[in-house]
């Protein structure tokens, strides 16, 4: 498998970072009801894992364009 094949996979804090939000809204919204925010993996009752495909369908399915 190549790199660019390799399945790539965020933290909370990382995928916080990326989308520029506090890593409590992403606890948050794994707590809620309805479940919110993107796909997530949790390995433990302390660790949560996002993988980066889910991460970038659930961003495309929330794009709005301006022009439509």
């Amino acid at each position: 498998m190549t790199q660019d094949q390799a399945v790539r996979w965020y933290s909370t804090d990382e995928l916080a970072e990326m989308l520029g939000i506090d890593a409590s809204s992403l606890r948050r919204w794994r707590t809620t009801e309805p479940l919110q925010g993107p796909p997530f993996v949790r390995l433990s009752a302390r660790r949560t894992i996002y993988n980066a495909a889910d991460v970038e369908a659930w961003l495309r399915a929330r794009r709005v364009d301006p022009a439509a």
